[in-house]
């Protein structure tokens, strides 16, 4: 079974946003669902699973098939709903800038799972922020947007690469990086310290995953 905390870098998170997916939109779920076993197969550390326009029981369906197409190749996260990741059994649940406080979910994730192995993450945007969630006892925290995207644009200017090393250097869990994380420029993040990366298009639109996660394996 894939390894929770994978040691190999980088660690490859394929956060998933079905709505970009090209093809009519009856049919995005099941594109999504073979995007998902693609990225599993090819060796995508976690998958993500980011569909805030969904209801709590589509939520729960969707993830429930993601974890059965992912099989033992990818360990699954769920966005934001603690509920629906402990309701489906997924392998963790990755909060948001406003979701609940991580200290709040890892009381109820003690009560709830007890014994079991359940990853908590985080998603921050300052050194402050990131800080902030390691105390909370977050396992790893997503720092971001590292660089200028779309889907990140919410959330500010990009923190760039000076900011993504000077959390890494605090922090002493796992930080990925994400925010037009690109081929070209993966080896920089790599190389202010950050322990893998997260990204939608990134695996979305590789085309070959397999050769994308080749290609990524040999940063160092």
């Amino acid at each position: 079974m894939c390894p929770l905390l994978p040691t190999r870098k980088p660690l490859l998170c394929y956060v998933t946003d079905r709505r970009s997916l090209a093809g009519a939109p009856a049919l995005t779920t099941e594109l999504q669902l073979q995007e998902i076993e693609q990225a599993a197969k090819a060796g995508v550390d976690w998958i993500q699973i980011r569909e805030r326009d969904l209801s709590g029981r589509q939520l729960a369906k969707l993830t429930e098939q993601a974890i059965l197409r992912a099989g033992d190749g990818s360990a699954v996260l769920v966005n934001d709903r603690v509920d629906v990741a402990i309701a489906t059994g997924a392998s963790g649940v990755h909060l948001g800038e406003h979701s609940l406080p991580p200290m709040e979910v890892r009381e109820l994730i003690s009560q709830r799972l007890a014994g079991r192995k359940f990853l908590l993450g985080a998603s921050v945007h300052s050194l402050e922020g990131a800080v902030e969630a390691e105390q909370a006892e977050a396992d790893y925290v997503i720092f971001g947007p590292v660089y200028s995207t779309p889907s990140k644009a919410g959330f500010g200017p990009p923190q760039g690469i000076q900011r993504l090393r000077e959390v890494c250097q605090r922090l002493t869990i796992p930080v990925l990086a994400i925010g037009g994380i690109t081929r070209e420029n993966a080896g920089n993040v790599m190389a202010a310290g950050a322990a893998g990366i997260a990204a939608i298009r990134l695996f979305q639109d590789a085309g070959n995953l397999d050769h994308l996660v080749r290609e990524l394996r040999k940063i160092s």
